[in-house]
């Protein structure tokens, strides 16, 4: 058999050594001149540089990365070749004998499956993440564990149809519509994380979000509704004791209703899988958020500092600032052809530091007090000069950060060693 993996990142180093382990005849495609390989793949065939369909030529099987949209050209002509396209993880998942959990949404993944698999390690279950999360799905081929807890992104599941044991959807707001090309594509990538299920399995979904309740009206898995701010009828939720998952409270000194919906969420997909009562309330006692997710970087002259360099689009910009009272919300960077405008009418946002390529658009839309700066920078000494004691200045941009940074990571990072640098005579 001979497979075709485009992209020699992390995803495709991982599907090529597992596609050698399976003893295909493996080639490399990226469009990166310099792009190049580890040395235990020096064996394998790497193309670079410009796309030919001739490439194609007695391939078998194509797997996928998310630097290629379906609409690029080596999948456009696989396609008109009938050839099968996979994901990384997909082509993983056919080679895998592990039980699954999957988990999905424009935003807040990444916690709920770190959550989940903490929680089913903390019962004494062998459970790892992997997926989108940072594990390749094919670096686990081979090995034995008792669960995956799978983090799966839209570029993924528009190649997919997993069968997980259980699934999470937990919200849908446009996002990605420069790869997908429309909100319906992109909302149909996101509900194929139950599209292989059946009665049998289990799917945990927010029940809070309108565009997530009408996608698992006809699911044919058994549906439990979940909610950060109350307990709805037959699902588990959050109430005045806690969190209640079926049927057992748990104790949380968590407020943000999006981390206690997360906790829920999280707790009800692990419990599917083997996580006990004392695995899930050891988890949820201990659970702080992960880098550049709602982080208090500094308390400075009674003003909050606080680092949501994660938000990458406008749902998760609009949430972070929902979640504090009196903020002075810096946003900005490159948008991904989304409607930025529900950043600037946020109630709670006392003034806003609109900053990079997107800032000027993000501006255009906003009532209230607003400023347009170069760079987060400038938008940070700015919200340093006008912030009062009581305030939160919350760097969530509702963009990425590709104009001005490498990764959200790097942003987060720069923007927390800004902060803790300032000697207090830069807030008034």
């Amino acid at each position: 058999m001979t497979t075709l993996v485009l992209g020699a990142g992390v995803s495709g180093v991982a599907a090529a050594r597992l596609g050698l382990r399976l003893g295909q005849e493996i080639t490399i495609f990226d469009e990166r001149l310099d792009a190049s390989v580890p040395s235990d793949l020096e064996l394998v065939s790497v193309a670079r540089g410009r796309w030919s369909d001739d490439q194609l030529d007695r391939v078998d099987l194509v797997v996928t990365s998310p630097g290629f949209a379906p609409s690029s050209r080596p999948l456009r002509d696989a396609a008109v070749r009938g050839i099968p396209i996979v994901t990384e993880a997909g082509f993983a998942l056919d080679h895998l004998s592990i039980p699954f959990i999957a988990v999905t949404g424009t935003n807040g993944k990444t916690t709920v499956a770190e959550v989940a698999s903490r929680m089913l390690v903390a019962s004494g279950v062998d459970a790892i993440a992997a997926g989108n999360i940072g594990t390749p799905v094919s670096d686990i081929v081979g090995t034995t564990r008792d669960i995956l807890v799978l983090e799966l992104s839209s570029f993924q599941l528009h190649w997919m149809r997993p069968a997980p044991i259980a699934a999470a959807l937990l919200n849908i707001a446009p996002d990605h519509l420069d790869w997908h090309g429309s909100f319906e594509a992109y909302t149909e990538a996101k509900v194929s994380i139950f599209a292989g299920m059946g009665p049998g399995g289990v799917l945990a979904y927010n029940a809070d979000d309108e565009v997530v309740v009408s996608c698992v009206e006809q699911a044919l898995p058994r549906t439990v509704a979940c909610s950060g701010t109350r307990i709805p009828a037959g699902g588990n939720g959050a109430g005045p004791d806690g969190l209640e998952i079926d049927g057992v409270v748990y104790e949380t000194d968590v407020t943000d209703r999006t981390y206690r919906f997360n906790l829920v969420v999280a707790a009800t997909i692990a419990r599917v899988a083997g996580a006990t009562s004392d695995g899930i309330r050891e988890t949820v006692e201990h659970f702080t958020p992960g880098p550049h997710r709602r982080q208090l970087v500094a308390t400075i002259r009674g003003v909050q500092w606080i680092n949501d360099s994660k938000a990458t689009n406008p749902h998760a910009a609009v949430a972070a600032a929902e979640a504090f009272e009196s903020v002075r919300l810096l946003a900005g960077g490159r948008n991904k052809d989304l409607d930025l405008s529900q950043i600037g009418s946020i109630r709670s946002v006392k003034a806003l530091y609109a900053f990079g390529e997107a800032g000027p658009k993000i501006a255009s839309a906003a009532s209230g007090q607003v400023s347009i700066h170069t760079t987060m920078r400038e938008a940070i000494d700015a919200a340093a000069h006008d912030a009062e004691s009581g305030d939160v200045v919350l760097l969530s941009p509702g963009c990425t950060s590709f104009d001005e940074f490498t990764s959200y990571a790097e942003r987060g990072r720069i923007f927390t060693e800004i902060v803790t640098t300032m000697d207090g005579s830069d807030v008034r």
